[in-house]
């Protein structure tokens, strides 16, 4: 019985293939549209039909508002979770690998232990923890197991002691000046760094890698333009650009999101483009070029995917940066005094260091670790998934 002979490489039809497939979604992609879809009806429908006063939720039961941030926030949740935790589920294999080269930093492995807590408490802490409230009577409460002069303290809520109010587990982390629970004020914290991270680097994903592999496969004097005009938002005074329009439309969360990753975005495309270029070099590409494979598809199927690993290192590693600017603009109260971040509640205990130091350290510290755990897990996931860096650096 005769058999079919199979198709060789040099006569595969690309222009066929890239046809089929321009439209060929993968699982992760329809899993994605379909959980998109009713986010972006609720979002239709909060915007047109319900007015500025009535939150998003009340007419199913919550009376939750949703704001822009928070869209976007779930809908960066959503890539996350199609796009980045779904493969290592359908690629157990190279997962296992992967985690096998990553727990031997140790120091990753309990970073990316404390990095869980903040994202579980940032996303679930807020329904369980109500919002940090002003109460000037209980201001200056002290932490659990520390105690602070009752001259300090207006109405004390815990024991009094030698003339020291005492702390007590209703405030497990002390009251700000106000009177608003540091601890609560941690956890809804928690949600404003992770807002600021995921959306912040979503953004500068998106314009960074398009970006980069445009230039990179584009040449010559479009290469060389797009170039340039990265050097002038790599140079650009980000901070002067904020404050021109705080002074302008008002501080919040969305307007530092928005301009930080508008100009953030330009060491991203300059670290793909060489990256792009590099992989482009390589025997497989130009297998794929010669038998008539399109530039899309090149890019789409081989380039990207191969760049993919390096370019999650390199987001994971401005995270930081996006944190640490929020922190610093707070206190120099050129934040959003409305939200409860943790660089606002480290700006609210400056004037009170001598006697009420837990309002900026418990804060300060919950910061310093959440930055630390971002750079020690970026240095893991670079020797985990581009293990190529790791021998060049040795």
């Amino acid at each position: 019985m005769a058999t079919q002979k199979p198709e060789r490489f040099d006569q595969v039809d690309w222009t066929e293939i890239s046809r089929s497939r321009w439209f060929d979604l993968s699982i992760n992609s329809i899993g994605m549209l379909a959980a998109a879809l009713p986010l972006l009806i609720v979002a239709l429908y909060d915007w047109q039909v319900l007015d500025e006063r009535t939150p998003t939720l009340e007419p199913v039961g919550p009376a939750w508002d949703v704001g822009t941030v928070d869209y976007l926030f779930i809908f960066t949740l959503l890539l996350f979770a199609f796009y980045i935790v779904l493969p290592l589920f359908q690629n157990p294999r190279r997962t296992k690998y992967y985690w096998r080269e990553f727990k031997r930093n140790r120091p990753a492995v309990v970073s990316l232990g404390w990095l869980a807590v903040v994202f579980v408490g940032g996303i679930f802490g807020p329904f369980f923890i109500s919002a940090p409230e002003q109460s000037i009577l209980t201001g200056y409460q002290p932490p659990v197991f520390l105690s602070v002069e009752q001259s300090y303290v207006s109405t004390c809520v815990g024991e009094v002691v030698n003339n020291q109010c005492q702390g007590t587990w209703q405030h497990p982390l002390g009251t700000t000046a106000g009177g608003k629970d540091v601890f609560s004020g941690i956890v809804h914290g928690m949600t404003i760094s992770m807002q600021i991270g995921f959306i912040t680097t979503t953004i500068v994903a998106t314009i960074g890698i398009t970006f980069g592999t445009v230039s990179a496969y584009a040449g010559g004097w479009a290469d060389e333009l797009m170039m340039r005009f990265v050097d002038i938002v790599l140079s650009f005074p980000t901070l002067l650009m904020f404050l021109l329009i705080l002074y302008i439309y008002g501080a919040g969360l969305g307007m530092f999101i928005v301009v930080f990753a508008a100009f953030a975005w330009g060491g991203t495309a300059r670290y793909v483009r060489s990256k792009s270029l590099s992989i482009s070099e390589e025997e497989f590409i130009k297998a794929n070029r010669i038998s008539g494979a399109s530039t899309y598809r090149v890019v789409r199927r081989h380039v990207v995917p191969n760049a993919a690993s390096s370019i999650i290192t390199q987001l994971t590693l401005l995270i930081p940066g996006f944190l640490l600017a929020e922190a610093q603009l707070a206190f120099l109260g050129l934040g959003d005094s409305t939200i409860p971040s943790w660089g606002q509640l480290i700006s609210a205990g400056r004037s009170d260091l001598s006697f009420a130091p837990w309002i900026v350290l418990a804060p300060g510290i919950v910061l310093f670790l959440t930055i630390l755990a971002f750079n020690f897990l970026g240095d893991a996931l670079l020797d985990a998934l581009n293990p190529e860096a790791e021998a060049e650096n040795a």
